[in-house]
């Protein structure tokens, strides 16, 4: 089983124009969709899809819409109850693929509510769950040192429970600074070049701009730091310049599949679980990063945060090296 850890959820509004998106100008829709949204939810979904058992973990109002939207994709949940209903995330999509992301303000927590969500954390960790996806921002009133906290706490309680870990800006870079505090280091992260940056302190948009360029190495020297300080498994996505996959036995690099773009929203998180779903059926790395690769374009292909199936997944034109 795979658990998804989502602090701040939320509901995904796709606005879908027929044109370019013009400042000021007054435009018409194509259409407008609402989901369960937040990355550990989107991970949780693309799992449930691949037949593979998951329990999502969040915080929720009493008679939060976000719920229903949630119960509508058929994985179990575990809720804390907060005060207040989750934020509501907009998503602009252009026919080229264009994406403009409007994200809304969390859902306070207060310190009972961590507490509680921490125990319902550790409750969920019965006997045949693999793995645990800590993913998203955190919300206001959440310790900005979580991740690193739970990523310990469950190593404490299940040694033998894999850690991944999603997120960016400060709560990434408060990961970065606990790597030597003992269990806390996740077994995975999945940064984009940026986050990368953020973590080892360097030019993230140089990362991504030479990685489309096909040179890799500064990507891969960054992760190599993180490896050297603890994190097992440093996946980085980018975008049309694929993927890199980085650990103490060297690195891969992955191109994508031959895809059209429609919507880049949810396509890191298709593309964790992918990976996440490979490594738990005991497949290799190679084969793990040409299906994270694989997920994730498969997800930029659909419209809105669409999660794909199985049967939409190709890897037809992409390609695994390993280069260190």
């Amino acid at each position: 089983m795979i658990v998804t850890f989502t602090p701040n959820p939320s509901i995904d509004s796709t606005l879908t124009l027929g044109g370019e998106l013009l400042k000021g100008a007054v435009q018409r829709l194509e259409s407008v969709t609402a989901v369960a949204g937040g990355k550990g939810i989107n991970v949780a979904h693309a799992v449930h899809l691949a037949g593979v058992e998951t329990t999502a973990i969040f915080p929720a109002g009493r008679l939060d819409p976000f719920v229903p939207l949630v119960q509508e994709i058929g994985f179990p949940i575990r809720t804390v109850r907060i005060s207040t209903n989750v934020r509501t995330n907009t998503t602009v999509t252009e026919p080229d693929g264009t994406t403009t992301k409007l994200n809304g303000p969390g859902a306070a927590l207060g310190r009972e509510h961590v507490e509680m969500l921490e125990q319902t954390l550790i409750d969920a960790l019965v006997p045949d769950v693999s793995w645990v996806v800590l993913a998203g921002s955190l919300p206001p009133g959440a310790p900005l040192d979580w991740y690193s906290r739970l990523t310990a706490l469950i190593h404490d309680t299940r040694a033998d429970v894999r850690v991944a870990v999603d997120t960016s800006d400060a709560p990434l870079q408060e990961l970065g600074r606990h790597l030597g505090v003992p269990g806390a280091a996740p077994d995975l992260i999945k940064p984009n070049g940026l986050e990368l940056g953020q973590l080892v302190g360097v030019d993230g948009r140089d990362l991504e701009d030479r990685a489309r360029r096909g040179d890799y190495s500064p990507i891969i020297d960054s992760a190599s730091r993180l490896v050297e300080r603890g994190i097992e498994q440093v996946l980085i996505t980018l975008g049309e310049a694929g993927a890199v996959l980085v650990n103490a036995e060297g690195a891969w690099v992955s191109t994508t599949p031959e895809i059209t773009v429609v919507s880049t929203v949810g396509a890191g998180d298709c593309a964790l679980a992918g990976f996440v779903l490979a490594r738990q059926k005991g497949m290799d790395i190679p084969e793990a990063v040409l299906q994270a690769v694989s997920y994730g374009s498969a997800a930029t292909s659909l419209p809105g945060t669409t999660i794909p199936r199985p049967d939409q997944i190709t890897s037809v034109g992409a390609e695994v090296r390993k280069v260190i």
